[in-house]
C-alpha cells in the first residue's frame, strides 16, 4: 500500500513544506531520515532546487521530478525535429497553425512542454495531486528561466482536475481546437523507464482504465480533433475508430478529425 509524507531536506523552511502537506491533505515529516521507520512507501520532499518524490527502501531509483530546462526535456526541444515530428503534425502544426491543446493527461507535461514551445497553447490538466505539485514546481522553476520564462508563462497553465469532469464542464467559448490524451497503459517490458518515471506515474495514477470515458469527452469537446498517444502495439481506445494514424518507431498517435477541414 502506497504511503507518502510531506518533507523537506535539508529540514528547513518548514512553513512551506507544512502549507504542502495541508494542501495535499498528507503527513508531514520534519526530518526525511525517519520517513523509512514510520512505514512510508514515499517522500515528497522539498530541497534546495526542486520538489521531488523519493520512494524509499533498498535498491529503489532515483528521485522524480519535472525539468523543463535541461535534461531530455530541453534536448527534445531543440533537436526533437519541430513541426515535423510526429507529435506536431498529430496535433495539425501544419503551415502558421497554432491550436489551442488541453492535454487531458498531463502527467510531467514533457508532450505539452514540446507543443507550447512550437507555439501551442497548452491546458494541463493532472488529476493526482502529488503529479500535480510536481508539474507545479516545474512551472514555477522554468518561469524563472531567461531562455523559455516567457513562453512557460504564456503559453502552459496547469489546472488540477479530473479530464473528464474538466471537458465536460467547459463552455463552447472555452472549448479547445485539440484534445490530447495519453493515457496509461500497462507496460509489459522492463526498460529503463518503464523505467522510473512511467512506474511512479502507474504507482499513483493507475492504467487509466476510463481511458474510453476521457476518449467520449474528447470528442464531445474539441473543435478540430483528438489526438490519442499509444505505444505502437497497443490496441486503440474503446469507441470510433480514429481517421488515421500517425507511426513513430515506438509511438503510434490515433487521431479523431472533427471537420473537413482537419489536415493530415
Amino acid at each position: 500500500m502506497l504511503a507518502v509524507a510531506v518533507s523537506a531536506d535539508p529540514p528547513a523552511n518548514p512553513t512551506a513544506t507544512a502549507a504542502l502537506a495541508v494542501e495535499l491533505g498528507l503527513p508531514w515529516v520534519i526530518d526525511p531520515a525517519v520517513a523509512t521507520a514510520a512505514c512510508f512507501t514515499h517522500l515528497l520532499v522539498q530541497t534546495v532546487e526542486r520538489l521531488e518524490l523519493r520512494e524509499l527502501g533498498a535498491n529503489t531509483p532515483g528521485p522524480v521530478y519535472v525539468d523543463f530546462t535541461g535534461g531530455v526535456v530541453a534536448h527534445r526541444r531543440r533537436f526533437g525535429g519541430g513541426r515535423h515530428q510526429p507529435l506536431a503534425r498529430a496535433v495539425g502544426l501544419k503551415g502558421g497553425a497554432m491550436p489551442t491543446v488541453v492535454d487531458a493527461t498531463a502527467g510531467l507535461g514533457r508532450d505539452a512542454f514540446v507543443l507550447a514551445s512550437l507555439g501551442c497553447t497548452v491546458r494541463l490538466i493532472e488529476r493526482a495531486p502529488i503529479i500535480a505539485a510536481l508539474l507545479r514546481d516545474g512551472l514555477q522553476r522554468a518561469a524563472r528561466d531567461p531562455d523559455i520564462g516567457p513562453l512557460i508563462t504564456e503559453r502552459l497553465h496547469l489546472i488540477t482536475a479530473d479530464g473528464r469532469n474538466y471537458l465536460r464542464g467547459l463552455a463552447e467559448n472555452q472549448q479547445p481546437e485539440v484534445v490530447y490524451l495519453d493515457p496509461m497503459y500497462p507496460h509489459r517490458q522492463k526498460t529503463a523507464l518503464v523505467k522510473k518515471e512511467m512506474r511512479l506515474l502507474r504507482q499513483w495514477v493507475g492504467d487509466d482504465d476510463d481511458a474510453p470515458e476521457l476518449l467520449a469527452a474528447a470528442l464531445r469537446c474539441a473543435q478540430r480533433r483528438v489526438v490519442v498517444k499509444r505505444p505502437r502495439q497497443a490496441p486503440m481506445l474503446a469507441g470510433p475508430p480514429p481517421g488515421f494514424q500517425i507511426i513513430a518507431p515506438n509511438t503510434r498517435f490515433d487521431v479523431y478529425p472533427l471537420n473537413r477541414n482537419s489536415l493530415k
